[in-house]
């Protein structure tokens, strides 16, 4: 073997990846099928760490941002691609924005001339023996997913994006909504009910009808509906009651406040361990992110409702991670391989970068006899990862970017003007506390219940 470890993906995650290994002395392996013939339909180049979407990398702003926290963190722990964003960035205000082509480029310089990695543009259609991170992205070729559906199960690995909206919880006003499961099964609070009279479900459906959407891209078009991620506008066009028959059943619903069935029901469930973030059931949408604001916020309850993440609908390949993966990226029936990146259900370019950045400290860690905890909760990379491997459903499990909704909630009544930045003053202190204490084994390692996400 004339490599250490096989990094397989050449975007953000399997870049930086290659890059802390390469960093750590050993010898990287990094196969990426653009430019050996083989071509996606989203890219437009071969250049590594390409941005097919926007140019920016979102809030630069470390003070009272989870995103721009993370690039912080990114930052202080060495990342490549934290490092060429900086040298390229444009202007954008508070956020990160970069030169694409300038961006790219300098990235597949640097990796090229790494004397312990080894570019190769090839396909790779099978999970390798030895010590390997996937970074396959979004899409990962049908072949290599195949194997990858054949070692996780197939029901495991989804091809398509069904997004609802996500909602701090602590934005969700409990005097109009109330909590209730249909006909009072279960433990009475699996979700929040939100009630509409019949005048507002006739506006909210219509509010639908003519919403701005976002099309597909050419080469989604053809990935037909299924009913399981049926966007809810498509739903509203087939007639004014079908919601009302599917995710706005009001049946079994007693509002306490009238005793009675309200004429429709939009209901929130909780989406991580924490209970901090609720997600919208059966609200994946093409909406545009505007009109997806304005109008859910006329949902009597959420007025007032902060969007962890809003919905979507596209193409996209992932694992269900929270029950494959350990704590350290690796798949649990297959230790030597490690996940990185989008297909680990992480969203967003910086997202990708950092969970690309762990696998790869995590794998140098293994390889080279050393350890290495995970990062601290109370961190955005330690939130982050601790939603992709366990703070998250697995059965529900999507794609989700870093958002304070991720982090152990700050103890006490705390003014909301104060709690972003107490997060952030929180997590910093967390780093380096991560970054000066001993390691120990991941599978020992003790982790402070400040740090810890609640159950």
């Amino acid at each position: 073997m004339t490599h250490d470890i096989h990094v397989i993906g050449g975007g953000l995650a399997g870049s930086e990846a290659a890059w802390q290994l390469a960093e750590a002395g050993l010898k990287v392996r990094l196969s990426e099928m653009r430019g050996s013939g083989e071509a996606t339909p989203a890219h437009q180049t071969d250049g590594l760490a390409e941005l097919v979407c926007s140019n920016s990398f979102r809030s630069d702003d470390a003070e009272s941002n989870a995103v721009g926290l993370l690039h912080q963190e990114l930052r202080t722990l060495g990342s490549l691609i934290m490092r060429q964003a900086d040298i390229h960035r444009v202007p954008a205000g508070s956020a990160l924005a970069v030169d694409r082509d300038n961006f790219s480029n300098s990235v597949t310089e640097a990796i090229d001339q790494h004397p312990n990695i080894t570019l190769v543009r090839e396909r790779v259609d099978a999970l390798p023996d030895g010590p390997t991170i996937v970074a396959t992205g979004p899409l990962t070729a049908a072949s290599l997913a195949a194997g990858i559906g054949a070692e996780t199960g197939r029901e495991a690995l989804a091809f398509f994006d069904a997004l609802a909206p996500i909602v701090h919880r602590d934005s969700i006003d409990m005097d109009t909504a109330w909590f209730a499961s249909r006909w009072d099964k279960g433990e009475g609070k699996d979700y929040i009910n939100c009630p509409m009279d019949k005048d507002q479900y006739l506006a909210f459906h219509q509010g639908l009808v003519d919403g701005e959407k976002t099309p597909f891209k050419d080469w989604e078009k053809d990935t037909p509906y299924f009913d399981g991620c049926m966007p809810i506008e498509v739903m509203a066009e087939r007639g004014v009651d079908t919601l009302r028959y599917g995710p706005m059943k009001p049946v079994g619903l007693d509002n306490p406040k009238t005793g009675r069935w309200p004429h429709a029901v939009v209901q929130l469930r909780q989406d991580n361990a924490q209970g901090t973030l609720w997600n919208i059931v059966g609200f994946q949408t093409k909406l545009k992110h505007a009109d997806q604001v304005r109008l859910f916020r006329t949902i009597p309850g959420l007025e007032n409702a902060e969007f962890a993440r809003l919905g979507g609908l596209h193409r996209n390949t992932f694992i269900r991670s929270p029950e494959l993966l350990d704590a350290t990226l690796r798949l649990k029936s297959r230790p030597n391989i490690r996940f990185a990146g989008q297909i680990t259900g992480c969203e967003g370019y910086i997202e990708s970068c950092g969970i690309g950045m762990l696998a790869g400290l995590f794998a140098a860690a293994e390889l080279t006899g050393k350890t290495l905890t995970p990062p601290p909760y109370a961190t955005a990379l330690g939130a982050l990862l601790g939603h992709i491997t366990g703070g998250a459903e697995a059965e529900t499990y999507q794609p989700m970017n870093v958002n304070f909704g991720l982090f152990p909630p700050i103890p006490g009544r705390t003014k909301k003007t104060d709690r972003k930045k107490m997060y952030t003053d929180r997590g910093r202190a967390a780093l380096a506390q991560w970054l000066n204490s001993p390691q120990q084994h991941p599978e020992t390692a003790d982790i402070s219940p400040e740090m810890a996400p609640s159950a």
